[in-house]
């Protein structure tokens, strides 16, 4: 769980990342230029679109994690019967 907090709060303070292709940079240069916040708007949507694939994918892992733990958790004595 900690693992988890962690990574999501590193996704969710990086607010200094430019995400953006060649022509969303210009357009967003080109409104902050004219005074208009579109641009930080165009950076943070770019971002959320962009984490939220690998936060289904640490999700897919976690349960994974979880699933794998579940089988193994079962010993088998040398005699072989379960314990």
């Amino acid at each position: 769980m900690v693992i988890v907090t962690v990574v999501m709060l590193g996704v969710l303070c990086c607010t200094e990342v430019s995400a953006q292709c060649a022509m969303c940079s210009l357009n967003a240069e080109n409104s902050a230029a004219n005074g208009n916040t579109q641009g930080k708007g165009l950076n943070d949507g770019i971002l959320f679109l962009l984490a939220i694939p690998y936060l289904i994918a640490i999700g897919i892992g976690i349960l994974w994690y979880k699933k794998y733990r579940k089988n193994n958790s079962k010993k088998v004595s040398p005699f072989g019967e379960q314990i």
